[in-house]
Order: structure tokens, then C-alpha cells, then sequence
């Protein structure tokens, strides 16, 4: 038996993690339109617990990326696949991350990626050259630490 996951990610802004982590992966911000307004519609949640993101009725605290040729669910727009949510805290990242993703560009892309992930709002923290490979190491708009290879 396999099990489906996600990786879920704390943020003190999920709509701004998941419009930098989309364009990053390209990946399309998960659209829960559908599902919020139902259940507006029917009283079962209040609208403050949403905003209105990416042009369209969103969950204020929570918002998710998903790989564009995987399967998702109609009527809740979240992805059944690759899949990256993100979810409001209330404290700022502290400490360094226990777990991070790498990103794989290649070896011929991977300086031309990492300036387009600095131009979306990443910042370079160094380079790193090992004998298994060379990488960057940045972090994303929030200060979580990923890398490129």
C-alpha cells in the first residue's frame, strides 16, 4: 500500500508562500473558490475566515500550490498529487528549518534559476561545492531555506 502526502508549510502569509512557491515550481495556486462559496452559501463557515486572493474567494489561513499535470479535486480545488500547503501561524520562523526542498535545475541552468528565484524574492544566503555537487543555498520570501542544484 502507498499513502498520498503533502508537504505543509508554516507561514505568516500563505496567499504570499504560495504565489512565490508557484512561480518558483511552476505550479498553479490551488483555486478553492468553488468550495468556499458552497459553503458560505450555506452558512457552515463565516466569511471572515476567508479573503479574497488571486481574484477569487480564498481561505484566509491557508493556501496551496500544486503540480499542473496531477490530479485534484473538483469540488475542493486541492490537489491529489505534488502537492505544497500553506498554512497561517502565528510566530515567525525562528530557528533553522528541520526539513527543506531542493530544487533541481541542472547543472547547466541552475545560476540562470537561482536569479529568477532571486527575482521573484528569494534571497542567496552562499554557494556550496562539495564533492557530491554544488548547489545554492537561498531562502524563500519568509526566510525558510531551500537550495538549488
Amino acid at each position: 500500500m502507498t499513502l498520498d502526502w503533502k508537504v505543509v508549510i508554516d507561514s505568516t502569509d500563505p496567499h504570499a508562500q504560495a504565489t512565490f512557491w508557484g512561480e518558483a515550481l511552476g505550479y498553479i495556486v490551488e483555486d478553492h473558490s468553488v468550495l468556499i462559496e458552497r459553503l458560505l452559501g450555506f452558512g457552515a463557515v463565516p466569511e471572515d475566515v476567508t479573503l479574497v486572493a488571486h481574484d477569487r474567494r480564498a481561505w484566509r489561513d491557508l493556501a496551496g500550490v500544486r503540480h499542473p499535470d496531477d490530479p485534484y479535486d473538483k469540488d475542493s480545488g486541492a490537489g491529489l498529487g505534488r502537492r505544497l500547503l500553506f498554512q497561517r501561524v502565528p510566530e515567525a520562523r525562528t530557528v533553522k528549518n528541520r526539513l527543506h526542498l531542493d530544487v533541481h535545475a541542472g547543472p547547466e541552468r541552475r545560476e540562470a534559476e537561482v536569479e529568477r528565484l532571486a527575482g521573484l524574492g528569494a534571497t542567496v544566503l552562499r554557494e556550496v561545492a562539495e564533492q557530491g555537487g554544488t548547489w545554492t543555498v537561498l531562502t524563500d520570501p519568509e526566510g525558510n531555506e531551500f537550495c538549488v542544484q
